[in-house]
């Protein structure tokens, strides 16, 4: 087995005394397991970044939670309590984390979007394998750019794509051939009125020009997913959309700039106040989002200074968001078969649906129950993948959990073909969301 050999002062050593580390690269040991855990540093550890660490670190002969960098203090020292990392692996920024050379065999960077490309590129060229939380960047050439970076340094970058890896992806790929040859694909997201009310209109993906467009922040995924399913490349894409809803002018006279003194607030749709106090004291998927909005503190008194005083208790009709509330994406693939796909805030907090439609049948699915529909025998045969709750508060349908199992395992066994969604085929999958949001915008058909 090849290793990497890093060598930096460290106070564990004495003054001035070089303590040696060994580090351990996927692509250094195809095939031949390590004798220890992984090692992983964490660079941001907020939902996301705090969520995989926390299942990482359910497998502890396998993986070891050894280094976080997170600027917030709050939530960067109740990480470390959770996962008792030492003083000295402990960063209020990556870059102090860098600057100590590798100490780590893989580092999850799960930074806001914007803040994805720096430490990526310094993390890879300093030989960590690496997680990397969707979407890859924000614009397409700092998404090129990561993937070019990985073809040059051979270091692993694996996207959380994390509708690769549910129990129901697979049974849907293992089902497709009886279906015969895909003919064309109809597939909706179902992002959920209040979901989408508190991230994309309230929260840290309300506006374009500080992240990005919402089809990227939000449904590479799924435009992902299709192309994971059908198998071929897309070579033409038109779109429609826009911000119909959450507009100024569609304020009702009587609210007021926060929900917290609204007298619409009991009877609003998009209500803060029920919302984040229904998650305080009722739990469920709601929880998770006030989770968000409080920095995980969950009382009243820390509820209502967020309502009062943040930006998760503004009226939706009066905040700064500019993203897409509702868009359609068309896709056509190599050799002729055709997708559409639908993202829409006004639904409930569901499972995305899927209707696939072949020469031999049709496949019918909702994230759990596939139904295969048979056009010789007339027939639908039902399976249940016995797994529900697609959103981020539910794992995605067990799809965060075999995320981090098939990573963790991959570079602890040293198989690479775990890793479902590598670099380069998901800079492929970004490719098309960002020609897809120029066709809306241009109305036009982009070509590939």
């Amino acid at each position: 087995m090849t290793t990497t050999m890093d060598t930096h002062a460290t106070p564990a050593g004495g003054a001035g005394e070089p303590e040696m580390r060994t580090h351990a690269n996927l692509r250094a040991h195809i095939g031949a397991p390590l004798d220890r855990p992984v090692r992983i540093a964490v660079v941001g550890a907020g939902a996301r970044g705090a969520a995989y660490a926390g299942l990482a670190a359910q497998w502890p002969e396998r993986a070891e939670i050894v280094a976080v960098a997170e600027t917030r203090d709050a939530v960067r020292e109740g990480f470390v309590d959770r996962h008792g990392i030492a003083a000295e692996n402990v960063f209020a920024d990556w870059r102090e984390l860098a600057a100590r050379g590798r100490i780590a065999d893989a580092v999850i960077v799960a930074t806001l979007d914007a803040d994805h490309l720096a430490p990526t590129k310094v993390f890879a060229e300093q030989g960590y394998d690496i997680l990397l939380e969707k979407p890859i960047a924000p614009t397409e050439p700092e998404s090129v750019a990561i993937g070019e970076v990985a073809a040059r340094t051979g270091a692993v970058i694996a996207v959380c794509h994390v509708m690769r890896y549910t129990r129901y992806t697979r049974k849907v790929k293992q089902l497709l051939p009886a279906i015969g040859d895909i003919v064309s694909v109809e597939h909706l997201e179902p992002v959920g009125a209040y979901h989408f009310a508190h991230s994309f209109v309230r929260g840290n993906w309300r506006r374009t020009d500080e992240t990005a467009f919402s089809l990227l922040t939000k449904s590479c995924h799924d435009i992902d997913w299709l192309g994971y399913v059908i198998g071929r490349p897309v070579v033409r894409t038109s779109s429609f959309g826009g911000l119909l809803h959450f507009r100024p002018e569609n304020r009702p006279a009587e609210a007021t700039d926060r929900c917290l003194d609204c007298p619409l607030q009991d009877c609003c749709a998009y209500s803060a106040t029920r919302l984040y106090r229904d998650g305080l004291y009722k739990g469920g998927t709601k929880q998770y989002f006030t989770r968000i909005m409080t920095g995980g503190v969950l009382t009243e008194e820390a509820v209502t200074q967020a309502l009062a005083e943040g930006p998760y208790g503004r009226c939706v009709y009066a905040s700064d968001n500019d993203v897409v509330d509702h868009q359609v994406v068309n896709l056509e693939y190599e050799g002729g078969a055709t997708a559409s796909f639908t993202m829409t805030a006004f639904t409930p907090l569901e499972n995305r649906r899927t209707k696939i439609f072949g020469t031999r049948g049709q496949l019918t699915g909702d994230g759990r129950h596939i139904h295969l529909y048979d056009f010789r025998t007339e027939r639908t045969t039902t399976i249940d993948t016995s797994l529900d709750g697609s959103s981020a508060a539910e794992g995605h349908a067990g799809g965060d959990e075999n995320l981090i199992r098939s990573f963790v395992d991959a570079l602890h066994q040293g198989r690479l073909e775990l890793i479902l969604s590598g670099i380069e085929e998901s800079v492929d999958s970004h490719r098309v969301v960002f020609a897809a949001e120029r066709a809306r915008l241009t109305g036009t058909v982009v070509s590939l």
